[in-house]
């Protein structure tokens, strides 16, 4: 069964929306992954937290998707880890309840953007990765990051052999 947005009821969709607005967070992370080809595993994540979980449900319930967490201290966590859910409930949802913050359109159009960029024919290159990147330090005024940008595109760096160096040398002098 396809996820439909349109069978919502407007009020419970604009509350969503709204309460996201001012509390939920579309976030990208690179995470070591010795087991890929570059190293990265980009991970995509939707999520809300709140103290009141009963909101959170609203969220599970009406989306289709997604998990409930809560710490020690009693905060709850609704998150969507999975691109699919993500591109198929997520981002239908907010396309058919937008958000009035100019700061929360913008992070969802760049996470819109991301999203395609996942999705298309190479999408862990060196060049999605640097547009990827690019992209991801415009969201969330930037955000906390557990790795540099450089630390990341370090994994692409083309190392030369002597030799080649040699080379490049002595055909620059001749």
């Amino acid at each position: 069964m396809n996820f439909n947005p349109g069978c919502i009821p407007l009020e419970v969709g604009f509350y969503l929306a709204g309460f996201t607005d001012g509390e939920g967070s579309f976030n990208f992370s690179f995470r070591r992954r010795n087991d890929y080809k570059n190293k990265w595993k980009i991970s995509v994540c939707f999520n809300i937290s709140n103290k009141d979980i009963v909101i959170l449900r609203l969220f599970q319930k009406y989306l289709e998707c997604g998990t409930l967490r809560s710490r020690p201290d009693g905060v709850w966590y609704f998150e969507v880890n999975n691109i699919k859910q993500i591109c198929e409930n997520v981002v239908p949802f907010f396309k058919k309840f937008p958000f009035l913050s100019d700061k929360k359109k913008k992070d969802f159009e760049i996470f819109c953007e991301i999203l395609e960029i996942l999705q298309g024919s190479d999408p862990r290159s060196e060049k999605s990765i640097r547009i990827i990147m690019e992209l991801r330090n415009q969201m969330n005024y930037g955000g906390k990051r557990k790795f540099t940008d450089q630390e990341i595109l370090e994994t692409f760096a083309i190392k030369e052999s002597s030799e080649t160096i040699r080379q490049t040398q002595v055909n620059n002098l001749g």
